[in-house]
């Protein structure tokens, strides 16, 4: 399967680049939403992993853009509701849950909270592939 990864953060991008390769998908990622928008637009791929608080264009902007561009490819959101500490992290947070809210709103297929395990995001990926079987 082909996947793109828009994820601010590089350890995000690293750390889920090793977990989908390990699943055998071709992986691209970048730092921001114009250039998966243009790395789209060049080669289509099949699911995106997006994050929601991107400089620039924000990840709810990202999704309805890609929704328009690609309607076919699959999209899963993931935030963490914003630049937070380790300690101050809270995944509960509203800001995460009205992210996540608005990226589906926008045309996510899915959305996740950061952090999340890697079973969690696997199980989602299967989850979401398995609805474009079922259509």
């Amino acid at each position: 399967m082909r996947v793109l990864v828009i994820d601010d953060e590089p350890y995000v991008r690293s750390a889920l680049q090793r977990v989908l390769e390990s699943r055998g998908d071709q992986v691209e990622t970048v730092g921001d939403a114009d250039a998966g928008i243009a790395s789209l637009a060049a080669s289509p791929k099949d699911l995106v992993i997006v994050d929601i608080v991107l400089p620039g264009t924000d990840g709810v902007g990202a999704i309805g853009r890609i929704r328009a561009q690609c309607p076919e490819t699959r999209i899963i959101a993931i935030s963490g509701g914003g630049n937070f500490g380790l300690n101050d992290y809270r995944p509960e947070a509203i800001s995460t849950r009205a992210y996540l809210a608005a990226a589906r709103s926008a045309g996510a297929d899915a959305a996740l909270a950061k952090p999340f395990e890697t079973r969690e995001l696997r199980e989602l990926i299967a989850q979401v592939l398995a609805r474009d079987v079922a259509s």
